[in-house]
C-alpha cells in the first residue's frame, strides 16, 4: 500500500493555519515512515523540543537536539561558543552539527531556534530533510518564555518587544520550510497529531509512490 491510498482510508482534514483552535482531531495511525528525517524549525518556546520527543516516540524513531550537541562538541553553553572559539563559530558549528545528524540514521531533529535562518544550513536541511516549522503566535511565545532563565536573548520586562523583533526577522525565512504546523496552547500530543497529519499530507503530494516501510 501507498502512503497515498493510506491516507486516502482516512479523512481526516489538516488544520488550517489561521483558524481558531482546532478541537482534538483523531489520532492518526502512524503507519509509514518518512523518506528523509524530520527537521523542527522555530522560535524559542515554540515547542521544537517536546514535540520532536512525542514525534519520534510514535515514529518509533531516535529524537535529537541540535543545540545539545552543540554544547557537547564545544564543551559550553551555546551562548559562550563565539566568546570562546571567535564570531561566527556558532553558525559554523550548527552547519557541521547539523550535517552530521542528517547523515545518520533516520530521526527527529530539534534545531536551534536561528539555524535554519543560515542559508548555507537552511538548503542543506531542505535537500536531506523534511522541514517543519512550528509556528507560535506572540501570544503563545511570550506565555511559555516569560521568567524563563533559560532563554538569555530575552531581557526582563522586554520579552514582546524582542520576540516581535525575532518574529519580523526570523518568520519569513521559516515559511521557506516544507511544512507549516501551527501551535497553540494545547495538550502536546495534540499538536504532534496534527504535526503527522501535515507530513502525511506533505509525503502524499510529493512523494506520491513512496512505499509505507512500516506498521505501528
Amino acid at each position: 500500500m501507498l502512503v497515498s491510498e493510506m491516507l486516502e482510508e482516512k479523512t481526516i482534514a489538516p488544520a488550517v493555519e489561521n483558524s481558531s483552535v482546532p478541537s482534538r482531531p483523531i489520532t492518526p495511525l502512524v503507519s509509514f515512515m518518512p523518506p528523509k528525517p524530520i527537521v523542527l524549525v522555530g522560535l524559542m518556546g515554540c515547542g521544537k523540543t517536546s514535540i520532536g520527543k512525542r514525534l519520534a516516540k510514535r515514529f518509533d524513531l531516535p529524537f535529537c537536539d541540535s543545540d545539545q550537541e552543540v554544547e557537547i562538541a564545544a564543551g559550553c553553553s551555546i551562548t559562550d561558543v563565539d566568546g570562546i572559539f571567535g564570531e561566527g563559530a556558532l553558525v559554523a558549528g550548527e552547519h557541521k552539527i547539523i550535517a552530521r545528524l542528517l547523515n545518520a540514521p533516520m530521526q527527529i531533529i530539534a534545531t536551534g531556534c536561528f539555524s535554519f535562518s543560515h542559508e548555507n544550513t537552511r538548503e542543506l536541511i531542505r535537500d536531506k530533510a523534511i522541514s517543519v516549522w512550528l509556528k507560535a503566535d506572540m501570544a503563545t511565545l511570550l506565555e511559555r518564555v516569560t521568567g524563563r532563565k533559560d532563554r538569555p536573548l530575552l531581557r526582563p520586562g522586554h520579552e514582546e518587544e524582542v520576540l516581535k523583533e525575532l518574529i519580523d526577522e526570523h518568520y519569513p525565512l521559516f515559511a521557506l520550510s516544507d511544512v507549516h504546523v501551527q501551535t497553540y496552547d494545547e495538550p502536546t500530543n495534540i499538536t504532534v497529531d496534527r504535526v503527522i497529519i501535515a507530513v502525511s499530507e506533505f509525503i502524499k503530494k510529493e512523494y506520491p509512490d513512496y512505499h509505507v516501510l512500516k506498521s505501528v
